[in-house]
């Protein structure tokens, strides 16, 4: 028994030729329908769709031709069978260029429409399966991407959970208060935004700043907790630390360019820095934004040596080290930021990168 999805539409204006065809496909299984002409045809496909069309080229009227185009336009998966005299022959091939898929020439042969019809209906299932393979498919992509986006989501945030522990761990071994790691990160953020460096680039930088001092792991005690001045030995071992902390860093894939920031964060714009004495855009970014930020905690921050300097003073040094110390252009960005800008930037935390 046929479905319905599989009902062949017989289209022509001879009724002995709507007869003779139809009482041959419903007699090998098919289950037809016929019309006298395209409208008619329109009509019927309207109320019920049918796998198959077969139709007359010649008719009165809106020709085969007209039809063919109506059914490609509205039901695409609908496969059409061409009937057409000898002499139109041409006007067949054209309409297989149209998407009929073969035609049928009179005086009509049975055991030849008998082969294409099903040689279309055949050829139509393979189209439709193919095509609901692909949707399958482009669904399960989709679906597959959102689950990775989601896990990659959740392993950044967890990568960030490991590296908030460790940069913690470290404050509090060198007794930084207030968490200068995470405050620094912070602060180049908001350099960052301020000077329209891409989203990607701007996580990176993040990291970078939060990394900043890792390397300190490998200074010794003595050196890193020393009260008093550190002698010309202790300063070389205590420079060490950007090379150890990029060493530590530089296989962890999804640190990117972070390790770039951490192994330079020491630079100075007029290249009296360290490790590498680089000079002005020769050091990384991430780096130059970082100089100024962290100096800016640095100094309004207090310290068992000194009270934290106000906001204007602290704005009034970097100004002065502008070209020699930090990038121009960074300050420039610092500069106009408010105090007030500076103290919703540490008060939005860890969420300043998802703010927006």
């Amino acid at each position: 028994m046929q479905s319905e999805i599989e009902k062949i539409l017989i289209v022509d204006d001879e009724p002995n030729i709507r007869t003779i065809l139809s009482r041959h496909l419903c007699k090998i299984g098919h289950s037809c329908t016929i019309a006298e002409n395209s409208q008619r045809a329109m009509d019927l496909l309207e109320l019920e769709p049918h796998a198959l069309v077969i139709t007359d080229i010649r008719m009165p009227g809106r020709d085969g031709v007209w039809l063919l185009q109506a059914l490609k336009a509205k039901w695409p998966d609908t496969a059409v069978l061409m009937i057409t005299a000898l002499d139109d022959s041409q006007i067949a091939i054209n309409c297989l260029k149209l998407g009929a898929y073969d035609y049928l020439i009179k005086p009509l042969h049975l055991e030849e429409v008998t082969l294409a019809t099903q040689s279309a209906l055949e050829k139509r299932r393979l189209v439709i399966e193919n095509k609901h393979y692909q949707e399958e498919l482009e669904a399960k992509v989709v679906e597959r991407t959102a689950k990775l986006r989601d896990a990659l989501a959740e392993l950044e945030l967890s990568y960030d959970n490991t590296l908030e522990a460790l940069i913690a761990a470290l404050d509090a071994r060198e007794h930084e208060t207030g968490n200068h790691s995470k405050r620094v990160a912070q602060y180049t953020v908001l350099l960052s935004e301020s000077l329209a460096v891409p989203d990607m680039d701007r996580l990176e930088i993040y990291r970078g700043a939060f990394l900043h001092d890792i390397g300190k792991i490998g200074v010794s005690d003595i050196i890193l907790l020393k009260p008093g001045k550190l002698s010309p030995e202790e300063w070389e071992e205590m420079r060490r630390h950007p090379l150890i902390g990029y060493n530590i860093l530089k296989q962890v894939g999804f640190l990117g360019d972070a390790v770039k920031t951490v192994f330079s964060h020491h630079e100075r714009f007029d290249g009296k820095g360290y490790p590498k004495r680089l000079r002005g855009e020769e050091i990384p970014v991430g780096a130059r934004i970082f100089s100024v930020a962290d100096a800016f905690d640095t100094m309004t921050t207090d310290r068992p040596y000194r009270r934290a300097l106000t906001y204007p003073e602290a704005r009034d040094e970097i100004l002065r080290c502008s070209g020699s110390q930090f990038d121009p252009r960074v300050v420039e960005a610092f500069l106009k930021m408010s105090e007030h800008d500076w103290r919703e930037c540490q008060r939005a935390g860890t969420d300043i990168l998802r703010r927006k």
